[in-house]
């Protein structure tokens, strides 16, 4: 019987068999469920994989830059926050700022006469509490005393000043042995504030005359 593949140039031959293997080729890589196609088809998926991994590690730095510069701010309005609480602390701290004032005055050679602790005025986001002051002594002392409790680590707003010459008769500072040098005498308001909830009473141990300043 012919073998018609033997009959053929040995160039048809080669022609013959390259175009088989290319089909066996084509087949193996696109043929549903033999391993080549198998394999092209998992390479595949990886790679759409790793691209959309890609894509979610550089939405992830973007994050990840944020999250720094959010820790900034966190750390820096934490900072803010911890001034804020030097500056109006939350609990009412009554003996501290009695003592803030007291060394005021004997900074400036200033004599607390009374320091008389008012209602205390709730507001939106704070309170205030007041006390009413009565202090005396050389004018630029007294200028030097108010000075000094601007300059205290916890806000005071001074008001209702009323000023007097404690050589006058009807002074309120008759009833009280007056200093050489002593020129002013004046009763204000010193308000201070906290922002934790509390009583509306006056700050206990606050009320009545002050013991007089020992100066060093």
């Amino acid at each position: 019987m012919a073998n018609p593949f033997r009959d053929m140039s040995v160039i048809m031959q080669g022609l013959l068999a390259l175009a088989i293997a290319m089909i066996l080729l084509l087949a193996g890589l696109y043929m549903p469920g033999s391993p080549v196609a198998q394999v092209r088809a998992d390479a595949d998926t990886a790679v759409q994989t790793r691209t959309k991994l890609n894509q979610e590690v550089t939405q992830l730095q973007v994050y990840k830059q944020r999250y720094g510069e959010l820790k900034q701010q966190m750390d820096a309005l934490n900072k803010q926050l911890d001034t804020l609480k030097t500056i109006v602390p939350e609990e009412k701290e009554v003996d501290e700022f009695i003592r803030q004032v007291q060394g005021a005055a004997a900074s400036s050679n200033v004599q607390l006469r009374k320091l008389t602790s008012q209602n205390i005025v709730p507001k939106e986001y704070h309170y205030e509490m007041p006390f009413e002051v009565q202090a005396d002594g050389p004018y630029f002392n007294m200028l030097d005393f108010f000075s000094r409790l601007s300059r205290l680590s916890r806000i005071i707003n001074v008001g209702d000043l009323q000023f007097d010459d404690p050589g006058l008769s009807g002074s309120k500072s008759t009833k009280y042995p007056i200093r050489p040098g002593t020129t002013v005498t004046g009763v204000f308001t010193v308000t201070t504030f906290f922002t934790k909830p509390a009583d509306l009473t006056p700050a206990g141990g606050a009320k009545g005359a002050v013991q007089p300043v020992k100066k060093p």
